[in-house]
């Protein structure tokens, strides 16, 4: 391995456990990235390489080191995205804000990510603008709860029911006074069944 390949791997892992013990989080790519001023491609490369070596465990986003897994093995990282994570993991991490540390009792066993809603269709469920809304992924969920889903719009969280006039399952937004329309169902694609929300009190 190169000297300097190798003092880089270095720098990686100690930017992950001083920002892990400092913010009881594991860093983004970005936040990496903009750490040690090189590219986020770089970063991800690197992280899947040490990865192999033994000299990180990275699954999922999820950047862990010999130091920060005995912090608390019973703490789950969920990355806060702008939008539902698609694509190549490259490209997902790119897109990932930080990740908000919960304990593994709160969310149960899976895969979460974090969402910031946006807008006030879903207000009479009570998810506001500016919400941070815990998702866990999975593609496939029951009549009546409430999902993240992709639709020709973009990503979306809406209330999955069935419609008697359409005959087939429809996003519903939640909100009486302004009456927004249903997305159809050829119209989406869920990714994940809302678990939580986190809000400010008002």
């Amino acid at each position: 391995m190169r000297t300097k390949s190798r003092e880089l791997m270095e720098r990686i892992k100690k930017v992950v456990e001083q920002h892990y013990i400092a913010t009881f989080r594991t860093p983004s790519i970005n936040v990496i990235a903009d750490e040690l001023g090189i590219s986020k491609s770089t970063v991800y490369k690197y992280l899947i390489e040490m990865d192999k070596l033994g000299m990180v465990s990275y699954r999922r986003g999820n950047t862990q080191t010999d130091i920060t897994s005995k912090v608390n093995p019973d703490i789950v990282g969920a990355p806060v995205a702008g939008a539902i994570p698609c694509g190549p993991p490259e490209t997902q991490e790119e897109c990932i804000e930080e990740y908000i540390p919960f304990p593994r009792a709160v969310l149960g066993e899976g895969e979460f990510f974090v969402l910031r809603a946006t807008g006030d269709s879903m207000v009479d469920a009570g998810i506001d603008d500016g919400d941070l809304v815990i998702v866990r992924k999975q593609l496939e969920a029951k009549e009546g709860q409430i999902v993240a889903a992709l639709s020709d719009g973009g990503s979306t969280l809406k209330r999955l029911r069935y419609s008697t006039e359409e005959q087939r399952l429809v996003l519903q937004p939640e909100n009486k006074e302004k009456g927004y329309p249903v997305i159809k169902g050829n119209e989406f694609s869920i990714q994940g069944v809302a678990v939580k929300v986190l809000k400010d009190l008002r």
